[in-house]
C-alpha cells in the first residue's frame, strides 16, 4: 500500500493550508485597498438616494400636527364613520394647528390627496378658537368638506407617518368614498401617461442615435488613424462645449426665425407663413436629445467596430456572399454587444434627462424628469421620491430584460 507524504512550508506548515491562509490575507489586502472608495460611494451615492427614496413612504407633516386625531384613528377600527369624539378630536387639533400656525403643513400633506385640503385646512385653522360643541355641525356648517369620506380617509393614511399614498396618486389612482383604490378622473391622470411618453421616446431617440452613430463608427473604424484621430475630436468636441451653450444654439436654429426656417422657407420648400413649429414642443426635445446623446452612441460602437478584423468580411465575399449578406450574417452580429452597450448608456440618459426638455420641450416636450424636478422645486419631496423610484425600477426592469436576452457579460464599453 502507497502512502502519500504531505507537503508541507520550510516551517512546518501543511501546503494546503498556507496556500488558504495567503489567499485569505490577500482577498483582506484588497478589501482594505478597494474599502476607502467602497466607503466614498456609500456616503455620497448610496446613503443620499436612500434618504431621497425613503421620503417616499414618510411624511409626518399631518402626523406631528394632529395628535389626538391620530389617537382617535388608532382608537377606531378604519372602517369606523367619524362620530362626535373624532369631530373633537379634529377641533382640537385646529386649535393647536392655529396657536403653531402648522395647518399649513397638515393640509399640504393632504392637498396631493385631496385636492383644496390646504386651503380647507388654513381657513378653518383661522376661525378655531369659535369652534363649540357640537363640534361636527359646526365644522360642517363652517365647510360642508368636513364631513366628505375621501377626506377621512385621507387624514387617517396621513395620520400615520408611513403611507403608500404617494405611490398611489403616482399610479393616477385615489381612494374613493369606501376607502378602496380606484382610477381617477380623467382630468387627473398625469403620471402614467407622462411614464410611457418617457420611455417612448427614449427608446425613440436611442434608435435614431443608432441609425446616425452605426456609419460614423464604421467610418471612424476603418480611415487611416490620422483621419480616424480627427474624426474622433469631432466626436468628442461636443463634450468640451456647454450643455446650456450647446441648446441654446438649437434653439437659435429652430425657432419659428431660425436658420432652419429661413432655409426651407429660400428652398421654397416652405411658405413663409407657415413655418415649421421645431420648438418648444416634442419634435425640438428629440432632435436636441439626439444631438447631445449621440457621442455616447458613437464611441462604444467604434471601441468595438476596430477590433473586428476586416478579413472577416473579405472571407465571406470570397465565399460568394453578396455586400448585404457578409455584413448582415457577419459584420453586424460581431457588433452587437457595441450596441447594446452605447443602446443601454443613451437610454438610461434619455430616461433621466431634464434640463434639455426644460428649455426646447415647452409644455409639450417635458418628460416625468422634468415632473420630479417640479415637484422638488414645489417642496413636495415625497411624491418627487415616489415618481424617482417608480422611474429606477423601470430602468432595473429593463436592464434586467437586456441581461436575459443579450447579457450583461457581452456589454463593452471600450
Amino acid at each position: 500500500m502507497v502512502a502519500y507524504m504531505e507537503l508541507t512550508t520550510v516551517d512546518g506548515r501543511p501546503l494546503r493550508a498556507a496556500l488558504a491562509s495567503a489567499q485569505v490575507r490577500a482577498r483582506r489586502r484588497a478589501m482594505m485597498l478597494v474599502a476607502p472608495l467602497l466607503l466614498f460611494v456609500v456616503i455620497t451615492f448610496i446613503v443620499p438616494i436612500g434618504q431621497v427614496l425613503f421620503r417616499s413612504i414618510s411624511n409626518n407633516g399631518f402626523s406631528q400636527t394632529a395628535p389626538h386625531l391620530a389617537a382617535w384613528f388608532e382608537a377606531n377600527p378604519s372602517k369606523t364613520p367619524p362620530d362626535e369624539a373624532a369631530f373633537a378630536a379634529l377641533a382640537a387639533d385646529l386649535d393647536v394647528m392655529r396657536r403653531d400656525r402648522t395647518a399649513g403643513s397638515a393640509g399640504t400633506r393632504l392637498n396631493d390627496v385631496i385636492p383644496g385640503a390646504r386651503s380647507l385646512f388654513t381657513s378653518t385653522a383661522r376661525s378655531a378658537a369659535d369652534i363649540a360643541p357640537p363640534f361636527k355641525d359646526t365644522l360642517v356648517a363652517k365647510d360642508a368638506r368636513w364631513e366628505d369620506p375621501r377626506l377621512w380617509h385621507a387624514m387617517r393614511s396621513a395620520s400615520s407617518p408611513y403611507s403608500f399614498d404617494y405611490y398611489i396618486i403616482a399610479a393616477d389612482r385615489q381612494r374613493d368614498a369606501e376607502g378602496h383604490i380606484v382610477p381617477a378622473p380623467q382630468e387627473r391622470r398625469l403620471y402614467v401617461g407622462l411614464f410611457a411618453k418617457t420611455f417612448w421616446q427614449s427608446g425613440f431617440i436611442t434608435l435614431l442615435c443608432l441609425v446616425l452613430a452605426f456609419p460614423i463608427a464604421h467610418l471612424i473604424a476603418t480611415v487611416r488613424p490620422s483621419t480616424a484621430n480627427l474624426l474622433l475630436i469631432l466626436v468628442l468636441l461636443p463634450f468640451w462645449t456647454s450643455l446650456l451653450v450647446r441648446t441654446s444654439s438649437w434653439i437659435v436654429l429652430l425657432q419659428g426665425q431660425g436658420v432652419v426656417n429661413d432655409v426651407l422657407v429660400a428652398m421654397g420648400i416652405v411658405d413663409t407663413d407657415h413655418r415649421l413649429a421645431l420648438i418648444y414642443n416634442n419634435v425640438g426635445t428629440i432632435i436636441v436629445m439626439t444631438h447631445v446623446l449621440l457621442p455616447f452612441m458613437v464611441l462604444p460602437l467604434y471601441s468595438v467596430m476596430r477590433m473586428i478584423n476586416p478579413a472577416y468580411v473579405r472571407a465571406a465575399r470570397s465565399l460568394g456572399a453578396t455586400s448585404w449578406t457578409a455584413f448582415r450574417r457577419v459584420y453586424l452580429p460581431l457588433t452587437l454587444p457595441g450596441v447594446g452597450a452605447g443602446s443601454l448608456l443613451v437610454f438610461i440618459l434619455a430616461v433621466g434627462y431634464y434640463i434639455t426638455p426644460a428649455l426646447v420641450g415647452g409644455a409639450d416636450g417635458q418628460l416625468i424628469s422634468n415632473m420630479i424636478q417640479y415637484h422638488l422645486g414645489a417642496s413636495n419631496w415625497s411624491l418627487a421620491a415616489a415618481l424617482a423610484f417608480i422611474l429606477l425600477v423601470g430602468v432595473m426592469i429593463l436592464y434586467w430584460i437586456y441581461d436575459r436576452l443579450i447579457g450583461i457579460d457581452k456589454l463593452k464599453l471600450g
